[in-house]
């Protein structure tokens, strides 16, 4: 059997129902809506989460927590994410873009202190924890904040 010889097998293949294409289609006039309901109707049809006047689970379920519309998220890293970088390099959102360590910069840049490094960098960067701040000055680098 050679590839230009296989059929999917018999009954797998279904013609697409053409409805509004006449009487002779057997789906014409009314294209399978039946006549003048709800459903039949242009935009007609329930919305989502719709059970039939009943209140909806929805609004039967309790609610809980509050969403911070104004939250601003961090792009995180590690010090160990520093590994790739030379000694004396400046490491900044455009560097750690580049090279993959962050994907996009989110809010800002935040460097936190899991990891250890060996030499100095400078880090340019929107915010870090303690942590990190020491292991990176303990170092030799040194770690600048730029605005958001």
């Amino acid at each position: 059997m050679k590839i230009n010889q296989l059929k999917p097998p018999k009954g797998a293949i279904k013609r697409r129902k053409r409805i509004g294409r006449g009487p002779g289609s057997g789906h014409g006039k009314t294209a399978c809506r039946g006549h003048k309901g709800f459903n039949a109707r242009s935009g007609g049809g329930v919305p989502p989460g719709f059970e039939g006047g009943q209140m909806p689970l929805k609004r039967r379920l309790p609610k809980r927590g509050f969403r911070n519309i104004f939250k601003r998220s961090f792009a995180t890293i590690n010090i160990r994410d520093l590994a790739r970088f030379e000694k004396g390099s400046v490491v900044d959102v455009k560097t750690l873009i580049t090279s993959g360590v962050i994907k996009r910069p989110c809010a800002g840049v935040k460097v936190l202190g899991d990891g250890k490094i060996n030499y100095p960098l400078t880090l340019k960067v929107h915010t870090h924890s303690k942590a990190a701040k020491e292991k990176v000055e303990a170092a030799g680098g040194k770690v600048e904040i730029i605005k958001i």
